[in-house]
């Protein structure tokens, strides 16, 4: 088989995933199949959880050529910005990307074309966040107040937290925005989420 770019596209590689054991794979499994799979890694996890084996091992077993295949682009990143990390992996190892629900298909100059304004946009926001973060410390400590955010976090802030988490900021970042705290974020998250966990240490750092 060949795509649209003229590169030779070898096997077609499904990936389904569900959140919890009640939930139905047969949806995915039965799309992934029509669309030509012949092979589909079958995972139990969280969305929100970075450990998923069977997502790594389904990338591992990618090869040059061949296109790892998704129901829905929620199916296989955790964010936005995980999203992007993991098609441009496959990119770099000339594996492309296919999500049948949202028709986008990276063995396509349209779909090659549109990831990358979804980069671009993606990187705007995570700047524009850093921005407003870098301004509100700068505020906070012209009005005298240097450190000693809230301990804790209400409803409306973690929901604020999340959905930058989720647009590639970092903790430390989502902390600042919403004025509470990194340690409270933490245990906030930990607290919503007990079966991912909290946030690594990783992801406080800028380039996390």
């Amino acid at each position: 088989m060949t795509s649209t770019s003229g590169t030779s596209v070898g096997e077609l590689v499904g990936y389904a995933r569900v959140s919890t054991a009640g939930q139905d794979l047969g949806l995915q499994t039965a799309a992934l199949d029509a669309a030509g799979c012949t092979r589909v890694f079958l995972e139990q996890a969280s969305g929100a959880v970075r450990d998923r084996p069977v997502l790594e091992e389904a990338l591992r077993y990618l090869r040059p050529g061949d296109v790892l295949v998704v129901w829905k682009l929620d199916r296989l990143g955790r964010s936005l910005r995980h999203l992007l990390e993991v098609v441009h992996g496959l990119a770099l190892r000339d594996v492309g990307f296919r999500s049948l629900t949202e028709g986008l298909d990276t063995t396509t100059p349209a779909g090659r074309l549109l990831f990358h304004v979804v980069g671009a946009l993606a990187e705007f926001e995570r700047d524009l966040i850093r921005e407003r973060t870098h301004a509100g410390i700068r505020a906070a400590a012209a009005n005298g107040r240097r450190g000693g955010r809230p301990s804790t976090v209400g409803a409306r802030q973690l929901r604020t937290a999340r959905q930058l988490l989720d647009g590639g900021a970092t903790v430390t970042e989502a902390a600042a925005s919403v004025g509470v705290s990194r340690p409270a974020l933490y245990r906030a998250l930990s607290k919503a989420q007990p079966s991912s966990g909290a946030p690594t240490a990783a992801a406080s750092s800028p380039s996390a």
